[in-house]
C-alpha cells in the first residue's frame, strides 16, 4: 500500500489579492507569478493596496488587513524588521514607498531561487519532456492496479 500524503501548511492562511480583495486571481490581475522578473515584481508591489484612510506618511495608519503587512508577515523572514515597519506605520512614522521597497526586495529573495531552478529546466526542454513521460508511465501503473483492486472490491472483474 502506498504512505498516505500528508498536507504541508504554511504560517498563513491565505494572501489577500494586491487590490485588497479578499482573494488573488489570476483573471482579476492581482497576483504576482513566480515567473515573474524582479522589476515586474517591483511595479506589482508599489501600486499594491494600502490603508485608504492614509493620505500622507505622516498620518498614522492600519496595519491589520493591510495586504502589504500580510505578504510581509509571509515573505519577509526578517521579523525584527517587519516588526519596526508596523510600529512605525502605526505611528506614521513611515512611508509606503519605504515599506512596499522591503517588501519588494523581500520578495525578489524569495523568488530568486525558484527563478533559476525555472530556468535551468526551460534550458533543458527534452529533459522537461523525458521527466513528463516517465511520470505519465510511472502513474499509469499505480492507476492499473488502483482500478484492478476497485473493480475486484465492487465484483465488477471479470478475469
Amino acid at each position: 500500500m502506498l504512505p498516505e500524503p500528508q498536507p504541508l501548511l504554511t504560517s498563513f492562511g491565505r494572501l489577500p489579492g494586491l487590490d485588497g480583495g479578499k482573494k488573488m486571481s489570476k483573471s482579476l490581475g492581482n497576483t504576482i507569478h513566480l515567473s515573474e522578473s524582479p522589476d515586474e515584481v517591483k511595479k506589482k508591489v508599489m501600486r499594491m493596496y494600502t490603508d485608504p484612510k492614509r493620505t500622507r506618511a505622516d498620518v498614522p495608519g492600519t496595519v491589520e488587513g493591510n495586504p502589504v503587512f500580510t505578504y510581509h508577515d509571509a515573505f519577509n523572514p526578517n521579523v525584527a524588521e517587519v516588526d519596526d515597519l508596523k510600529a512605525r506605520y502605526r505611528a506614521g512614522k513611515v512611508g509606503d514607498v519605504e515599506v512596499k521597497t522591503k517588501l519588494t526586495a523581500a520578495l525578489n529573495t524569495h523568488l530568486a531561487p525558484i527563478r533559476e531552478r525555472r530556468a535551468a529546466a526551460l534550458a533543458r526542454p527534452e529533459q522537461l519532456k523525458d521527466i513528463l513521460f516517465e511520470g505519465s508511465k510511472r502513474a499509469r501503473a499505480v492507476a492499473i492496479e488502483t482500478m484492478a483492486r476497485v473493480r475486484d472490491a465492487m465484483k465488477i472483474s471479470y478475469r
